[in-house]
């Protein structure tokens, strides 16, 4: 067990038979109160996401991950396929575990994944990934004056607004994190 204060956003925490995943976390302190940690939490079985308010002092259980490199296979209907790069074996994932990590992965990408007692809780996505433009409208001529941008579909599905310049075929390195353009990328090996 350890103190309240240990929470920090991204870990996972155990209450009874149950998994939450820190989404935010805030320590404060005001002036003449006792300090109190101010936490958001989703439970990874269910998916509601609730405020919780704990004092300093309280007692919390981090749950025991064990991180393993995965390869992602192919979408089969409301789950994801994933194969463990050392054992070779195959897991479906849930839609709802891995639906904000999923526009960023091709298939064949390597992802890290956390296990708790053999079921996935989290994927780790890199900060950044370099995808191929799908589609995109082509720049108007004279709009080069300022930071003009357009939407662009990539071949994961997912749009982002890239510069004028960017044409379809090109590869850009997308930000996994807020989900922008960062820059025009090289084809990844």
């Amino acid at each position: 067990m350890a103190a309240a204060n240990d929470i920090r956003k991204g870990a996972v925490i155990v209450e009874g038979d149950d998994l939450f995943l820190v989404l935010d976390c805030q320590h404060r302190t005001p002036g003449n109160l006792r300090a109190f940690v101010q936490a958001t939490l989703r439970n990874i079985k269910t998916g509601i996401s609730h405020d919780r308010r704990m004092r300093s002092t309280d007692k919390v259980e981090f749950a025991e991950l064990e991180t393993r490199e995965m390869e992602y296979l192919y979408p089969e209907g409301d789950n994801f396929c994933f194969m463990d790069t050392e054992t070779y074996d195959q897991m479906f994932v849930q839609r709802d575990l891995v639906a904000s990590s999923i526009p960023y992965l091709r298939l064949n990408d390597k992802v890290k994944m956390q296990l708790y007692r053999g079921k996935p809780v989290t994927i780790d996505l890199p900060t950044s990934v370099i995808l191929r433009v799908a589609e995109s409208e082509p720049g108007v001529r004279g709009n080069t004056a300022t930071n003009v941008f357009k939407p662009a579909k990539l071949e994961t599905g997912l749009t982002v607004k890239v510069p004028l310049f960017v044409n379809p075929g090109e590869y850009v390195k997308v930000d996994t994190r807020s989900g922008e353009f960062i820059e025009r990328a090289n084809a990844p090996q």
